[in-house]
């Protein structure tokens, strides 16, 4: 629910310091955070919530990260949103036409949409402070269709990991970050497959613009990287 999540995979956020960093009143905040919610341990094997059915509750992601994803009817998928440690799911109208699934294990407090609306319909100010978080997200989504409609396959990983930097808080000074996704998970953001994801880290590598480290990738030159991507961070926020 942050305005920049800046968080990595494994950190914990409350729900109380996310909402106020992202520009919430405190006595708003302790509303939302007075909500009854259960915390729950989400599985990266195993869908958290399937497409079809009736989205009537509200998620806080307090760690790890959540995707939302799509499937095209031949069992292929795409993810089509990203929540990091402090981002929240709201709940919608009716049934909804997307998954949502965990990239790692992640931690999830889940509320009632029947307690969550109350709180909003009697403060005004919730209605606009969420509206512009969904404008935010509506602001990524509009980058990752441009990225994966227009930018050929080298450019729609980096331009995915320049946001994950940011959107994970890399240190600029380290230029180093532990990449959270498998290849396959890459290659269901950017439309593409993961033998197309493979070869592109290999032609970085060989460009000596990162350094693979198992699970960790160093930025060796971040602003041709920025480059090659068209990346600016002003999208996020």
């Amino acid at each position: 629910m942050s305005k920049r999540s800046k968080a990595a995979a494994g950190d914990r956020i409350g729900l109380y310091d996310a909402l106020v960093r992202a520009g919430l009143e405190p006595r708003l905040a302790t509303l939302l955070d007075d909500m009854p919610r259960k915390s729950v341990e989400v599985d990266p094997r195993r869908p958290f919530r399937e497409a079809g059915v009736e989205r009537n509750e509200v998620f806080f992601v307090e760690s790890g990260i959540l995707a939302k994803y799509k499937g095209d009817g031949a069992g292929r998928r795409q993810i089509i949103a990203l929540r990091f440690a402090g981002d929240g799911i709201l709940p919608g109208e009716g049934v909804a036409d997307y998954g949502i699934h965990a990239i790692v294990r992640s931690r999830v407090l889940v509320g009632q949409q029947r307690d969550f609306d109350p709180i909003v319909d009697a403060h005004p100010e919730l209605a606009r402070f969420f509206w512009k978080l969904t404008q935010r997200h509506a602001d990524i989504g509009y980058e990752w269709l441009l990225n994966c409609g227009r930018r050929d396959s080298t450019a729609r990983v980096v331009h995915l990991l320049c946001e994950l930097a940011e959107r994970s808080g890399l240190d600029p000074d380290k230029r180093r970050m532990m990449n959270p996704f498998t290849q396959q998970q890459i290659a269901d953001i950017t439309g593409q497959t993961s033998v197309n994801v493979n070869r592109v880290f290999a032609d970085l590598e060989r460009q000596g613009l990162i350094k693979r480290e198992g699970r960790d990738i160093l930025f060796e030159d971040w602003d041709e990287l920025r480059r090659v991507a068209s990346f600016s961070a002003a999208y996020l926020g």
